[in-house]
């Protein structure tokens, strides 16, 4: 497939790549890496805001402020739907069942195990290595969507990030679907006791449904034929209950302990990312949808690198058992099919080209005689008509409140940025 040429030079490839760069210093020197990453910052946000006065296209970004907004909101509930099924699918089974249940065959592990002992070492150390991780897809992301002040994106930004968070809430809510529906176990059996407190014993509803026929070959034939849970539940203790108001139905899901506080949602915050939500992979998800925004917004060879480090990421997913290799896959064509699926959000459909199309194909022949005849003012009333008041449009410059807003959107979008970069830099 040839990759689509990039719209303007290669300045956003270039800067980029020296992100990803000038951040991997913090493992070669961190010296060097906090001298040159807030000098790097610091020059791109004033290139920026250098660019905004010159900026035509702020009617666009105007209009697509609300389903900007609007994505975000969906994005954010999303998230927190997702947390909330990250923490059910680890305590529903309870802590013991994810220490002594083992990891499932990977043959992806096996391949790179292969792989180490056939490669060259510098190869494998260049596999190993933690290039690129969640917070430097966001990153180049945000990258991306502010390039529409150099035109090297098609405008609005704001679309294009509507489509971003769009597709991300959409992937996120199908991801939390799909992990939740049959738990697996994690490659890392240490994991749900190094971030949860969560009961030992699992949930009456595991008690009754699943326990009883886990393992038993008999029961699960007996339970087959007779399609209703008919073993006996036997003794468990009572799960500890809090009061959290018109939020009590959650304690069931959520299984709270006596020491995590008396806030569902600080309870949820506490989390520092699931064990259970395998498939398919979060981070893969919001690789791949960088990549196939920067592939259709910018394109160029700069986009195969990021296909590239996407790649790099989904293998160190599986290297270092975040993952097994079917989360990873799954995410990668899930991911390519919702960003196809959302090309409605952006780029926007140019409706006042096509009227113009229109209208011109409507006075053709009155056009065409009007030049037959050399009557150059009727060619110039008729072209009137097709783009009327067209030179004072393109005189009349960006109005206070449309100022105003520029001002507001370049605050909350470098204020995004360094929100993202700070909350996400751990992973």
């Amino acid at each position: 497939m040839r990759l689509p040429a990039a719209r303007s030079g290669g300045g956003l490839g270039i800067a980029a790549m020296s992100y990803i760069l000038i951040d991997y210093l913090r493992h070669l020197s961190p010296a060097w890496h906090a001298r040159l990453q807030p000098v790097l910052w610091t020059v791109l946000a004033l290139i920026a805001i250098t660019r905004v006065p010159y900026y035509r296209h702020w009617t666009a970004e105007f209009r697509a402020a609300i389903p900007f907004v609007g994505s975000m909101i969906f994005m954010l509930c999303a998230l927190l739907f997702e947390a909330l099924s990250v923490r059910f699918a680890t305590a529903v089974l309870g802590l013991d069942w994810h220490s002594d249940t083992d990891p499932l065959p990977d043959t992806g592990q096996w391949l790179l195990l292969a792989l180490n002992e056939k490669l060259p070492g510098t190869i494998v150390q260049i596999l190993r290595a933690r290039i690129i991780g969640l917070h430097h897809f966001l990153m180049l992301f945000m990258m991306l969507a502010f390039s529409v002040l150099f035109d090297s994106v098609e405008a609005p930004g704001l679309g294009l990030g509507a489509r971003y968070m769009f597709t991300m809430a959409v992937g996120r809510l199908l991801r939390a679907i799909t992990f939740v529906s049959t738990i697996l176990p994690s490659a890392r059996p240490w994991c749900v006791s190094a971030r949860f407190r969560v009961p030992a014993y699992p949930h009456y509803w595991a008690q009754k449904y699943y326990v009883p026929y886990a393992s038993d070959a008999s029961a699960i034939r007996q339970i087959i034929n007779q399609d209703m849970a008919y073993a006996d539940v036997g003794n468990y203790p009572s799960d500890y209950r809090l009061d959290w108001g018109s939020m009590s139905f959650l304690i069931d899901f959520l299984r709270p302990t006596a020491s995590e506080g008396s806030s569902w949602f600080s309870l949820l915050k506490k989390a520092g990312g699931g064990c259970n939500d395998l498939i398919y992979s979060g981070h893969m998800l919001v690789a791949v949808l960088t990549a196939m925004a920067w592939t259709e917004a910018y394109g160029g060879f700069s986009s195969a690198l990021v296909w590239l480090l996407v790649m790099h990421s989904a293998q160190r997913e599986v290297r270092e058992r975040h993952h097994y290799s079917v989360d990873c896959i799954v995410a990668i064509y899930v991911g390519i099919l919702l960003w196809k699926m959302t090309g409605f959000i952006w780029p926007l459909k140019d409706a006042s080209k096509s009227k113009r199309l229109n209208k011109l194909d409507k006075i053709q022949s009155r056009l065409l005689q009007a030049a037959k005849d050399s009557d150059m003012d009727k060619v110039t009333e008729l072209l009137k008509e097709v783009e009327p008041g067209g030179q004072e449009t393109q005189n009349k410059g960006p109005s206070k409140g449309l100022w105003l807003f520029a001002c507001a959107i370049i605050f909350f979008a470098l204020t995004i940025v360094v929100l993202a970069f700070t909350l996400t830099s751990d992973g």
